[in-house]
């Protein structure tokens, strides 16, 4: 689960508090693939799965503490957040609502990036050794934890070679302050060097029915690797739930109003797979929402995706998903029919795909 972000979206300005989902029913690993990482990586205890992210803020801290609770309540296990949201609230706001259930949960945050102290946005990245281990923490005391479950790089830094980072964490993994190395919107080589030097528990990075591009190099190298797959937004930031539409207007502080796949005239053109969504879940008398993450679901045991939500009957539907069983027909039939569909409409604005897969 997330807190901090919803896939119906809020401005990441405004980051505060919300939900990323994580759940698998196929399996009650989080992260790997191959029986002995699994063994390693000692997250089998979570069966549900959530992280903790922002991009939307409660204005009322105890409604934000009482839904990340009420997961934990439903089976939520593993919560995801990072410094940069809020920024730092975000983290303040998941070890105080995690805090009567520390044992009973995985917690995962990011480091990677500067923060300005005068406004707290992001600066530039920064994955220097030194900084890594000043944000690891920074981390634990918001936390209110001694140990980070898994510690993921937010985006791969240039100026710094991924095997002083990977070395970084693993000094913090000697230490105790760290169980697990994780990466996120890396691409194959990075991956590959990291896991070389630390072995990458999970990659966090964008996989839905409407961005597939994983599928090419990323699934196959964490599945020769046993490395974990955490997609995020596998509801494609809300369009795939069915509820927004060409004529939706966001909020003016929305980052989807600069992403070129949620321009009016994408989203017109992308109707299309809703559509096909919307006629699955009658099918199946669901949502379309549940039908994407139980795609998602079936795709491989160790794929534990994490949709996200600031409301209690959105976490709850989302959940439902895991009770949907795809059988393989269903699936040749969503592939045969997603396949017609061209989707419109980079997944990031220009400046920030630079930052991604590399």
């Amino acid at each position: 689960m997330r807190v901090g972000s919803s896939e119906t979206g809020k401005s990441r300005a405004r980051q505060g508090t919300m939900f990323r989902l994580c759940q698998s029913k196929l399996s009650s690993r989080v992260c790997t693939s191959k029986e002995k990482q699994c063994k390693n990586a000692n997250l089998e205890k979570a069966i549900l799965k959530c992280r903790p992210s922002a991009s939307a803020a409660w204005e009322d801290k105890k409604e934000g503490i009482s839904l990340i609770r009420a997961a934990v309540e439903r089976g939520v296990t593993f919560f995801d957040t990072a410094e940069v949201y809020g920024a730092y609230t975000n983290e303040e706001l998941v070890g105080e609502a995690l805090a009567p259930f520390r044992e009973q949960v995985v917690i995962a945050t990011k480091f990677g990036f500067k923060i300005d102290p005068n406004t707290g946005k992001q600066a530039g990245l920064d994955s220097r050794p030194e900084h890594i281990k000043e944000v690891a923490d920074a981390s634990l005391k918001r936390l209110k934890s001694n140990v980070i479950d898994l510690f993921y790089q937010h985006r791969v830094d240039p100026n710094v070679p991924i095997e002083d980072v990977a070395g970084a964490v693993k000094d913090l993994i000697q230490q105790g302050k760290v169980k697990h190395f994780g990466l996120s919107e890396a691409g194959v080589q990075t991956i590959r060097r990291a896991h070389a030097a630390q072995p990458v528990t999970a990659l966090q990075s964008e996989y839905s029915l409407w961005w597939r591009e994983p599928e090419k190099e990323v699934i196959p190298t964490l599945e020769e690797l046993g490395i974990g797959f955490v997609p995020f937004s596998p509801l494609g930031k809300g369009f795939l739930t069915g509820k927004i539409t060409e004529e939706t207007t966001f909020d003016k502080n929305d980052f989807r109003n600069i992403v070129p796949r949620f321009t009016p005239e994408a989203r017109k053109a992308n109707q299309a797979l809703v559509d096909l969504l919307g006629r699955f879940a009658q099918q199946k008398k669901t949502t379309p929402a549940q039908i994407a993450l139980a795609w998602l679901l079936a795709q491989k045991p160790w794929i534990v995706p994490i949709p996200g939500t600031t409301k209690l009957h959105r976490l709850e539907e989302n959940l439902g998903a895991v009770t949907i069983q795809l059988s393989p027909e269903d699936l040749r039939e969503l592939e045969t029919a997603t396949s017609k569909i061209a989707v419109q409409g980079a997944r990031y604005p220009e400046e920030l795909q630079k930052m991604v897969g590399r």
